[in-house]
């Protein structure tokens, strides 16, 4: 038996687990970024969870485009679509351009184009069970 599996930890909440690869539960927990830095990144990911926000993202696949153009692009209202910009924004997830009194908007850097690339080909992939909606059908 391998030494390594003898190995115990004692979780914070006082449950006993058995530790199969102690070298490499190490070597995750060394690389694991630090909290603040793990909760930024949940919080991207909530923005992209909801789908009037991920179909703006998508629509700025494209290019930049203007609140109107985004709202005529989505089916949703300029007021709507300015105040998921502005969340989006704050995350920097989109960056604005101004020309007079039109801000015309793009997604911030080529990190979240390839997020919503690799989302989307995920997507077109593989066929998801959901679960979570099974009550509403």
């Amino acid at each position: 038996m391998n030494k390594s599996s003898d190995v115990s930890v004692t979780a914070v909440d006082g449950c006993a687990l058995k530790v199969v690869d102690a070298d490499r539960v190490a070597a995750v927990r060394e690389r694991m970024p630090p909290g603040d830095d793990l909760a930024d990144t949940a919080d991207v990911f909530g923005l992209l969870s909801d789908t009037n926000r991920l179909k703006l993202l998508v629509a700025l696949l494209e290019g930049e485009l203007c609140v109107c153009d985004l709202a005529a692009v989505t089916g949703q209202s300029e007021s709507a679509v300015s105040h998921a910009l502005r969340l989006l924004r704050a995350h920097r997830i989109v960056a604005a351009r101004r020309a007079g009194r039109m801000a015309y908007y793009r997604l911030a850097d080529p990190h979240v184009r390839m997020l919503l690339d690799l989302a989307l080909a995920h997507t077109e992939h593989t066929e998801a069970i959901h679960p979570e909606r099974a009550g509403d059908r």
